[in-house]
């Protein structure tokens, strides 16, 4: 009797292999098809929002894996096209992993993309950064600038919030397990 394969589950576990696999090592953590934002450690969402080479290569890694577009290191390999999809979709994901650091700070109500699984967002990065967009991070109304915020209007809402990622690093530095 011939076997049936499951042909979509098998193509997932291909996919998170190679988005996932090279997280597993670099953060000795299990990730999956399922996994959002809200799943990454305390110490993995620190280390994806620090600016700089290492955040990046392990975005690179995720998004390429993801996209079937090859290890990190490939990267100045591929043609420009598909080295701006990957730098736009990194520097989507670098922002919304900020929003979650922010968030579980307190200092979020939501975001918008706090629902997507992190695979979709790569997978769909068009139509989920669209609605991300139409969609702004809200700031928790206990924050101490509320205030100032509530004035604001919504575009100059969300850059309120962006010009608190630093503050939210160092703050988000000193907790456990960061």
């Amino acid at each position: 009797m011939a076997k049936i394969v499951n042909l979509k589950g098998y193509r997932t576990r291909a996919v998170e292999q190679k988005g996932f696999g090279p997280w597993h090592k670099r953060f000795e953590e299990s990730y999956g098809e399922k996994t959002r934002l809200s799943d990454l450690s305390e110490r993995t969402l620190y280390l994806l929002a620090l600016p700089g080479e290492d955040s990046a290569v392990a975005f690179y890694e995720l998004i390429m894996g993801i996209l079937g577009l090859g290890a990190a290191p490939k990267f100045y390999y591929l043609d420009i096209e598909e080295q701006m999809m990957v730098v736009d979709i990194h520097l989507f994901l670098a922002d919304q992993v900020r929003f979650e650091m922010t968030r579980r700070l307190g200092w979020l109500d939501n975001f918008y993309c706090e629902r997507y699984r992190l695979l979709e967002m790569v997978q769909d990065f068009n139509k989920v950064k669209a609605r991300c967009k139409d969609n702004h991070p809200v700031l928790a109304e206990s924050h101490p600038d509320y205030g100032a915020y509530k004035k604001l209007t919504m575009k100059d809402r969300e850059v309120f919030i962006r010009r608190m990622f630093p503050k939210a690093l160092e703050t988000f530095k000193e907790r456990p397990g960061s």
